[in-house]
């Protein structure tokens, strides 16, 4: 997600039949009911006990197939191919279980003199196999991020809608579960209303809360509206928030809240106004956003021990579920300048921290920020050690350890919420291996 740090904050799909599936499945297309595979897996009935991740979705390239123009998205800060001094991210991804026709070469080099390569989350196979990671290393699922603010321009919603289909498809085929996340960030004053038109459309066309994947909490289809009561001088209103928050739970969703990790108090990075309190009690689900609030494992601790305990103590009175983020660490420095490395991974000790807190202060659902963020460093599934060689870009690397570690140290994060592993302060000595 697009959030800055100081308040740290998708046309028609080809279709490919490739090794996911034999070619007498059908197809699942694009603003429609989903008609394609479905395996049994995690229980779409209820968040309660999950570990959801937030996906971005949005790394495109030239020649993945999208819109004629739409080019290399979150790679690189100018047109033309990712190279020294314009490539974004901080994390390197590993894609070395990538087909040739899902690699993209970019104007880096790796140390053995060949191109660096990336991928692309317009190309269906990479977001499947994403999906089959969740479920190999017992991930429940995701919040897939769709960026309101972009779906005006055709080419960008052709990318939002098919990133949607794909994480559709791939929560289906391997028993995981989504919802859809709507990030308000850069949506203008008074232009609300295409959240809800567009909730109508997939409501509607694509019947989405229809899928057997998609999830639900207390009954309904879980619908996650984010950014509302930041103070970073948004345009849209506390009133026009509220407005949508009424209009989908008029229209019979579950919905969950992304705030500011003060909005009880009202005050460093949210609004001084108590109707965000007010907007925050019509809610099911609220959750805090806490990237950058802390920066190790002691001031985690102490955020859990006051704002955490303290929030979830005030929503258990009002009845309301409270979903706590907690995330790896972050660095952008070649997104935004900043420090390399600016909140070390501590080799997952930070992360497992926040698990542990959560799970101690009484939390029964977590939120993994994110999946697949590597513009602020915050990925946790598979990225490579073995980064491009550059003057001006550096990158991040897992430190030595596998380029799955984090993939289990959140399923081992899962396990211990759920009580399957016992509580403990420390990252285990042997995790849960992936499923074969």
């Amino acid at each position: 997600m697009t959030r800055r740090f100081v308040f740290l904050g998708c046309a028609v799909l080809t279709a490919i039949h490739t090794a996911w599936g034999s070619t007498n499945e059908t197809v699942p297309s694009i603003g429609a009911p989903y008609r394609g595979p479905v395996t049994a897996g995690v229980d779409a009935s209820t968040l309660t006990g999950k570990v959801m991740c937030g996906y971005q979705g949005w790394f495109g390239a030239v020649g993945d197939g999208s819109a004629p123009g739409r080019g290399w998205r979150h790679w690189t800060r100018r047109p033309g191919a990712p190279g020294d001094g314009t490539i974004t991210v901080d994390l390197w991804p590993d894609v070395s279980e990538l087909g040739r026709d899902e690699l993209f070469a970019t104007d880096l080099n790796l140390t053995n003199g060949q191109k660096a390569k990336v991928f692309s989350s317009f190309e269906k196979p990479t977001v499947l196999r994403h999906f089959q990671w969740m479920r190999d290393y017992g991930i429940d699922g995701v919040f897939v991020q769709r960026f309101i603010s972009s779906l005006r321009r055709p080419e960008s919603l052709e990318h939002c809608n098919t990133v949607l289909a794909n994480c559709r498809e791939g929560a289906n085929r391997f028993g995981r579960v989504y919802a859809v996340m709507y990030d308000l960030s850069g949506l203008g004053a008074g232009r609300i209303k295409e959240v809800m038109d567009d909730w109508r459309t997939l409501r509607r066309d694509w019947q989405i809360t229809q899928d057997p994947a998609y999830l639900r909490h207390r009954g309904k289809p879980v619908v996650t509206v984010w950014g509302v009561g930041f103070n970073d001088h948004r345009e849209y209103t506390l009133a026009e928030c509220r407005q949508l928050v009424e209009f989908l739970k008029a229209d019979g969703c579950t919905v969950m809240l992304g705030v500011p990790a003060h909005w009880r108090q009202l005050k460093a990075d949210a609004v001084s106004e108590p109707a965000l309190i007010e907007i925050i009690k019509e809610a099911d689900i609220v959750s805090p956003w806490t990237v950058g609030r802390y920066t190790n494992s002691t001031s985690a601790t102490t955020y859990a021990e006051t704002l955490l305990a303290a929030d979830l103590a005030w929503c258990r009175e009002r009845q309301i579920d409270y979903l706590p983020v907690v995330f790896p660490g972050f660095s952008w420095h070649n997104l935004k300048g900043g420090p390399l490395d600016q909140i070390p991974r501590q080799r997952g000790q930070f992360l497992w921290s926040q698990f542990y807190e959560a799970k101690l202060a009484g939390a029964s659902m977590l939120y993994v920020a994110m999946f697949d963020e590597m513009d602020e460093g915050t990925a946790i599934f598979k990225c490579s050690n073995d980064v491009p060689v550059g003057q001006m870009s550096k990158f991040v690397t897992y430190d030595g350890l596998p380029s799955d570690f984090y993939l289990k140290l959140v399923g081992a994060g899962t396990k211990m919420l759920r009580g399957g592993i016992p509580l403990s302060a420390q990252i285990p000595d042997q995790m849960p291996q992936p499923r074969e």
